[in-house]
């Protein structure tokens, strides 16, 4: 008896042919959006690889390199062998350093074991998300948000309460908004101060006032995301987490990748209850476990070591905010404001929705995005994405010389659509 395989053998099966039978993937998957961020910044590698000139201002990573004592501190981890598997909610020394950072510049009276570290701060809001979310839970997102926060609900089965904001109120939310948005579903509050895509930094007294409507409903737990906390323009940090009756109630999430330019490194932390610590380290045990081991040996290097290079960064990023704020208060039909933190720029675009360049109408800012991109050069992010259809996002973590480059071009673009005769 021939031991060939049949024609119709599993292992004889072309491509063509197993493409024929498609996988039947999970409807979580199908339904999820893919980050606007990650595809803007695909697509203009994919225009550069053809040879195209584009300017990338789409991505939220800085351009400066990791500071030099921390990667001497990363080499020295290598040289010692710490390479191996590390506790699930990280190594007890890094857990005490982050500790000691939060009593030190918060006033946060956290401790090593009330810490988990994760693989960027984009999987310690995940797990936040995965262990306070039911199906039909209610996630408070005051607009414009993080592209991936919308997603983290969608993935837990909850439902995104989506609070709209605009430029004139400098795109932060009121307690009167808060409060008229709860209901008894509502779960948790998320939302970033200094804000991606906006800038925008909630000042103490603002806090408070949103406070004060959290602690009426006792079942509103809050997610704080202070990534951005190292470049902030505004004076002085304030954390949810200080105010009264806040800190049993909040998860405050950072991370390294913003303030020390370390976003390879992905590092991120979050500080909270003892139960949803524990439910996090539980969670993340089932899914990555540890973070890097190298990388978390750098983070006592960059909290506690010299923090000249951060502070330089943050100086930098100041220069540019001014400077691309200036160019784009040029552009037609642009309304813009001033960005109290994070890099970047988020202008109301909505004067240009309705206009021709050409054959081409702009519709919507996805259009706008795509307009700038194929036509000027340049890579941005449509604010819809942000929960901010009128807006574009233009990250300034780029060279002076680009950022003179792209806004020119914008400002051009912006001339070529047709606009009435005055």
């Amino acid at each position: 008896m021939s031991s060939a395989h049949t024609p119709d053998s599993p292992s004889t099966q072309t491509a063509a042919q197993t493409a024929s039978h498609p996988l039947d993937l999970a409807q979580r998957i199908s339904a999820l959006s893919e980050s606007a961020t990650i595809a803007m910044a695909n697509r203009s590698r994919e225009l550069q690889a053809q040879g195209k000139d584009i300017i990338n201002l789409s991505l939220g990573e800085p351009d400066f390199g990791t500071p030099d004592h921390i990667g001497a501190a990363a080499k020295r981890a290598i040289d010692q062998g710490w390479t191996h598997y590390t506790p699930v909610p990280g190594y007890a020394d890094v857990r005490e350093a982050i500790a000691r950072k939060f009593q030190r510049e918060n006033g946060l009276p956290y401790e090593a074991g009330d810490i988990v570290l994760s693989t960027g701060a984009k999987q310690s809001i995940a797990n936040a998300i995965a262990c306070l979310v039911n199906p039909g839970d209610e996630v408070i997102l005051p607009a414009p948000f993080w592209v991936s926060y919308e997603a983290m609900v969608q993935l837990a089965g909850g439902v995104p309460v989506i609070i709209p904001t605009g430029i004139e109120h400098g795109y932060k939310i009121t307690p009167e908004q808060l409060q008229a948005a709860l209901t008894p579903r509502s779960r948790v509050l998320l939302f970033s101060s200094p804000c991606n895509p906006s800038g925008s930094v909630y000042t103490e007294a603002e806090l408070e006032g949103l406070a004060a409507v959290v602690r009426t409903h006792p079942s509103l737990f809050c997610i704080s995301d202070e990534i951005y906390e190292r470049i902030n323009f505004s004076g002085a940090h304030a954390s949810l987490a200080t105010l009264e009756g806040m800190f049993e109630r909040t998860a405050t999430v950072n991370g390294l990748s913003k303030g020390y330019a370390m976003t390879g490194w992905r590092l991120g932390y979050l500080a909270g209850p003892p139960a949803l610590v524990k439910a996090c380290t539980k969670y993340q045990g089932q899914f990555t476990s540890g973070t890097c081991s190298i990388a978390q040996k750098a983070v006592i290097a960059a909290l506690e070591g010299d923090q000249g290079p951060t502070e330089s960064m943050k100086a930098a990023f100041l220069r540019r905010r001014d400077a691309v704020g200036k160019g784009l208060g040029t552009v037609r039909g642009w309304k813009t404001n001033i960005p109290q933190g994070a890099f970047y720029h988020f202008p109301d675009v909505s004067a240009w929705f309705g206009r021709r360049a050409g054959e081409r109408v702009l519709q919507n800012a996805d259009d706008v995005a795509m307009y700038l991109l194929e036509e000027a050069g340049v890579a941005l992010v449509s604010g819809t994405a942000f929960g901010s259809p009128n807006c574009i996002r233009l990250s300034y973590a780029a060279s002076d010389a680009d950022l003179e480059k792209a806004v020119e071009r914008i400002r051009r673009a912006g001339e070529n659509l047709d606009w009435p005769a005055a």
